[in-house]
């Protein structure tokens, strides 16, 4: 791995298991997002789930689009541009799950466990592919860009800045 994507890969880690987890700690629960019907503990145990896919913890068998759906999502995925806002995910519905956690700070706390085990998970196994419903299969690095692109989509629409 070449020094560049090395330091790259360990910004995105600082910023995933760092700000974004202090940006999140510091978001007052009650703040409305500027789209979107998730709250501010919902988007939390939304991102989770999302990581939940990429530590292998909830398993993927296929896409859920056609491969050139993939490949064009895909390529998106790999720019520096972000997500839209309102951008849908056919995996939720309408109206967003009921929270798990009892509060913000346990949706943190799980969030973080979930980081964690993600960056174990690669660890162990550097070479490790993990199916993504959306965007196909991913290395560390590639992981790494989506859920960085992603916190940073959700920041966004609470009105945090995201760098």
């Amino acid at each position: 791995m070449s020094k560049l994507i090395c330091r790259m890969s360990n910004e995105k880690i600082y910023f995933l298991t760092h700000d974004f987890i202090s940006k999140l700690q510091a978001l007052d629960e009650n703040t409305k997002p500027q789209w979107g019907v998730m709250n501010v503990q919902q988007m939390i145990e939304h991102m989770s789930d999302s990581v939940r896919i990429a530590n292998h913890k909830f398993r993927i068998d296929q896409p859920v689009n056609p491969p050139e759906v993939v490949a064009k999502s895909y390529a998106f995925m790999m720019t520096d541009r972000p997500f839209r806002p309102n951008t849908k995910n056919s995996m939720m519905g309408e109206i967003p799950e009921p929270v798990k956690q009892p509060n913000k700070q346990a949706a943190i706390e799980e969030l973080q466990n979930e980081l964690d085990d993600f960056i174990k998970l690669f660890n162990d196994n550097p070479q490790r592919i993990v199916l993504n419903p959306f965007f196909g299969e991913l290395n560390f690095d590639e992981w790494l860009h989506l859920l960085s692109k992603h916190a940073k989509h959700h920041l966004t629409q609470f009105g945090v800045d995201a760098n």
